[in-house]
């Protein structure tokens, strides 16, 4: 090691020297040559590392003052970089020449150029990320210096791919789509707005634009989108929930939109609890607006509860929200937005509330309906909440009546609706409410199970579309709960196919 030491002078002298004549390799000659002497340069760059890791800046330089000449032009040849484990030495011997506390001009001069090297070297390196951020730590600066450069150089190879193969006689319409790795597009969608922006965008716009999408397909599609997984990151979670927000207020709260924003939610959750195990973020940092108690209660998955224990969880929600929209030292439209929103996200628990409401015959319904009546109605202008929890309680009582009438007819199911009167005053978010309540009794009683084909088939084709959308939701609820494989679930499944082979045929009339 010591004659080695001594030579090094010699040899560095001797590699400066090809450095110089091969350039960037350019020309075949020079890359004939610089093939033929890669074995031994990677010898000597891991002799220089091992001599350079014990010796500061000045020392360095002062016995070896053509080192940086050498490594600069090596680091531009993309034949030494590309050779085996030349570029991660090369790091190496740089990050020996880097001065942590820089004491003169040279030294902080030095210190620039090493970093504009290493960054060089990492946009184009295939280093994991553990090794990056150990070098981006170990010199003091962020993936913001390095990241642009890959970016910069990803577009170049593309440009480059393109021009050969378009004179190469290949169709340009016919290649290749830039396929990123996931922590890539995570980071681009964290550092650029626009693009995050237009990739939720075009997610919103192909799930609504698609006929008759099933939960289970915008699950599908919302996953093969990355956003679920990218929102575990709150910044890029906000921002998406925000679309959602402004959808929610332009659309006056379709079924399709809570439909994309509830199988989002769940999408998230999923990804949440599998990449949040040690709690990187608070849940505040999500839902800053709502109290931490109603989200928390919120996101208890009611397969992880008992079936006894949904209705005492229900009332929990209920007492929380309605303590909070109805306190008149909190009221504001701003604030009851915000925890009507976060309901939304997690209608779910809306849905488990209308069954629960038929479910438990002998139990007080009243936290129940004002839950209900609050998802469908969160204003209260004029008293318009208080009459939907009127409407929801008379519409209740008449069905539960129901449970106890054989044979049971379509008429009696269409009087509950309002269908037989010659004009139903009732508000249209009482009306919805209503027809939640119907459905869930046409699917758990064993009357309404039989008339339940009869009564949805002769409905208008709006309230079919809204029955449509309702079963269709339920049926992936209950398949997620493992509720699919009894009677309901089964019944469920039936009805949604018959339901749309009838409109199907009915179009084609």
């Amino acid at each position: 090691m010591a004659q080695d030491s001594l030579d090094l002078p010699l040899n560095l002298e001797f590699w400066l020297n090809k450095a110089v004549a091969w350039g960037q390799a350019a020309t075949l000659e020079s890359q004939q040559d610089v093939c033929l002497h890669l074995p031994q340069l990677q010898k000597f760059l891991q002799q220089i590392y091992e001599t350079l890791k014990h010796m500061d800046f000045s020392v360095a330089i002062q016995r070896f003052p053509l080192i940086g000449q050498l490594l600069g032009r090596l680091c531009w040849n993309p034949f030494v970089i590309g050779y085996d484990e030349n570029q991660k030495i090369l790091m190496w011997c740089l990050c020996c020449l880097y001065c942590s506390e820089p004491q003169n001009p040279i030294e902080l001069e030095a210190n620039i150029w090493i970093r504009s090297l290493l960054c060089h070297l990492l946009s184009s390196s295939k280093l994991g990320l553990n090794e990056v951020g150990i070098v981006s730590q170990a010199l003091g600066y962020t993936s913001a210096d390095y990241f642009p450069r890959l970016l910069k150089n990803m577009v170049l190879s593309l440009v480059t791919e393109l021009r050969v193969n378009h004179l190469n006689g290949f169709s340009i319409r016919k290649m290749k789509k830039i396929i990123l790795s996931e922590s890539a597009l995570f980071s681009l969608w964290l550092r650029h707005l626009p693009s995050l922006e237009k990739a939720t965008l075009h997610l919103f716009e192909n799930l609504l634009s698609r006929h008759r999408n099933s939960p289970e397909e915008m699950e599908c599609f919302i996953k093969e989108s990355l956003l679920p997984q990218a929102a575990c990151h709150p910044s890029i979670f906000r921002i998406v929930d925000e679309i959602f927000r402004n959808a929610l207020l332009e659309t006056n709260g379709t079924s399709e939109v809570l439909t994309i924003i509830q199988v989002f939610t769940r999408c998230f959750v999923q990804a949440f609890q599998k990449d949040n195990e040690q709690l990187k973020f608070p849940l505040k940092s999500y839902f800053p607006y709502a109290s931490s108690c109603l989200i928390m209660a919120l996101l208890q998955n009611p397969k992880d509860l008992p079936r006894g224990f949904w209705y005492q969880h229900l009332n929990y929600i209920s007492e929380i929200l309605k303590k909070t929209v109805e306190d008149q030292s909190f009221q504001s439209r701003g604030s009851v937005f915000e925890h009507w929103f976060s309901l939304v996200h997690f209608g779910e628990w809306a849905d488990i509330a209308a069954e629960e409401l038929l479910m438990l015959r002998a139990e007080s319904p009243t936290g129940l309906l004002w839950l209900l009546a609050f998802y469908y109605n969160p204003h209260n202008q004029n008293q318009e909440r208080t009459q939907t929890v009127v409407d929801a309680r008379e519409a209740h009582g008449c069905i539960m009546k129901l449970f106890r009438k054989t044979p049971l007819s379509v008429k009696d199911l269409q009087a509950v609706a309002g269908e037989s009167r010659e004009a139903d005053t009732r508000h249209p978010y009482s009306q919805r409410l209503i027809r939640h309540l119907l459905l869930n009794f046409l699917l758990l009683s064993p009357e309404g199970q039989k008339i339940a084909q009869e009564f949805l088939t002769i409905q208008t084709d709006e309230l079919a579309d809204e029955f449509l959308n309702l079963i269709a939701h339920t049926t992936y609820r209950w398949n997620h709960l493992g509720i699919e494989t009894v009677r309901p679930g089964r019944l469920a499944r039936d009805l949604l196919q018959e339901l749309q082979c009838h409109r199907a045929e009915s179009a084609s009339l």
